[in-house]
Formats: C-alpha cells, sequence, structure tokens
C-alpha cells in the first residue's frame, strides 16, 4: 500500500461530465479541466475527498508498451469484501520509479516505491523489474532503491 489511491483509467471526452458531477463539490475537488489534459498528455488527474483528506490519483491508460504490460498483468485481489483488480507490486514499484525521474525527483514517489519493494521483495519478479527499468531508462533509480532498501 502506498499513500493514496492510485487507479489506472481509460476515459472518452464524453465521459468527463459525469465523473466530475458523480464527485460533486464542496464534498470534492475534481476539475474537469485537469481531467482533459490529462488525457491529451497521457498522465494523471486527481480527485480530493474534501471532507476526509483522501486523494486519488487517475493515470490514464496509454498505448506505451510499459502501461499496456501493467494492465495486462493486473491481478484480482480481496479489498473489504471486494474483489478489486490491482497492480503487480513489480509494476507498481516501476511506475512510482518512472514519476521520480518525470517528475524531477519526487520523494515521495520514491518512498513509495521503496516501500512496496521491502515489503514485497520476497515475492518480486527480479527480471521483471530489471528488463523494465533498462526499457523504460530508469536503471540509476532501481539502483538506488536496491541500496537503500532494508530487510523487514
Amino acid at each position: 500500500m502506498t499513500h493514496d489511491i492510485d487507479l489506472v483509467v481509460s476515459i472518452r471526452e464524453a465521459d468527463i461530465g459525469n465523473l466530475v458531477e458523480a464527485f460533486p463539490s464542496p464534498s470534492y475537488y475534481l476539475e474537469a479541466e485537469s481531467v482533459r489534459e490529462a488525457m491529451f498528455h497521457g498522465s494523471v488527474f486527481t480527485l480530493m475527498d474534501n471532507t476526509g483528506g483522501d486523494k486519488v490519483d487517475f493515470w490514464i491508460l496509454t498505448d506505451q508498451p510499459f502501461d499496456q504490460s501493467r494492465f495486462a498483468r493486473k491481478r484480482a485481489e480481496d479489498v473489504m469484501g471486494m474483489s478489486v483488480k490491482v497492480s503487480s507490486p513489480e509494476d507498481t514499484i516501476l511506475a512510482k520509479m518512472r514519476w521520480v525521474v518525470e517528475s524531477g525527483g519526487s520523494e515521495k514517489q520514491f518512498a513509495d516505491a521503496l516501500h512496496v519493494f521491502e515489503v514485497q521483495r520476497d515475492i518480486l519478479d527480479l527480471d521483471y523489474l530489471n528488463k523494465w527499468a533498462a526499457a523504460l531508462d530508469i536503471e540509476e533509480i532501481w539502483s538506488r532503491l536496491q541500496n537503500e532498501a532494508e530487510i523487514l
């Protein structure tokens, strides 16, 4: 688990109004324009729960090979009695490391990736992680993560 909820979504322009209406102000903060920009750039938009302070990041599913791979590798997990499709720990680590590089060094994203690595270390597919770290050109941050990881 990380500090917020991250969802990968495929959304159409026609769906934006319904999404914004499903999370009305003042209880929630979600801007239609931020959804449009994320769709255009293949990036992320954020929903804030103004009453509880929770945050949901919606990552736009792109046609990039890594995004297609991680979406294809999703798996079902039981979350409070409900079956939810979640990203593999490897894909979560890779996505967060990629965001560290793209954001110019987000320590929050690095800490999230590091924590997932430390907790899931015994079951991780290191060959998959090494392959995608090279393909995504994030080998330096991947090396740093492995060096800083503590054994839990």
